[in-house]
């Protein structure tokens, strides 16, 4: 990559902990095919539900999906259409909280399942912080890399806006 200056989203962490192949295509600004049925329906689920809620708060390299102001103080949610890839939602969410302390602003992680009528309380403790750094680590290894990852199958794949481009 040329001299553009690489960094860590809370979309590559999502994506660290189901692809690495799609980390490298994000990062290197290679487009998923918006016209896919699942980015549809994603954008379609963050944007009609919690309507009473707040969009979409832009804080360093991250946007939160939604965020409230309760008597606790800053609740940030992320909204996923399911919780399938739970483990990949909590350490986006993780990074999302990592990042507003960052910037000395003290918050609360909320993953929301409309589908399911699920909501999950994600807080950014001493195990989840060492598992974030050595995500953002790998994550910028590959970046650097000069080609990506190989494709491997995966569960993921099926339902992948970039199954065209790895397996055609």
């Amino acid at each position: 990559m040329a001299e553009q200056e690489l960094h860590v989203s809370g979309t590559l962490v999502w994506y660290y902990f189901i692809c690495p192949r799609e980390v490298w295509l994000i990062g290197h600004q290679i487009t998923a095919d918006q016209e896919d049925a699942n980015v549809s329906l994603g954008r379609f689920i963050q944007d009609f539900s919690y309507p009473r809620e707040r969009k979409e708060l832009a804080v360093g390299h991250s946007k939160m999906d939604v965020f409230r102001v309760g008597d606790g103080g800053l609740v940030i949610g992320e909204v996923k259409k399911s919780s399938k890839y739970r483990k990949s939602a909590r350490m986006q969410l993780a990074f999302y909280l990592d990042e507003l302390r960052q910037h000395g602003i003290k918050a609360v992680g909320e993953l929301r399942f409309p589908r399911e009528k699920n909501r999950e309380e994600v807080v950014l403790d001493e195990d989840t912080e060492k598992a974030l750094e050595q995500a953002k680590r790998e994550i910028l290894r590959i970046l650097y890399l000069s080609q990506p990852p190989p494709p491997a199958k995966i569960n993921f794949c099926k339902k992948c806006a970039y199954a065209e481009f790895c397996w055609s």
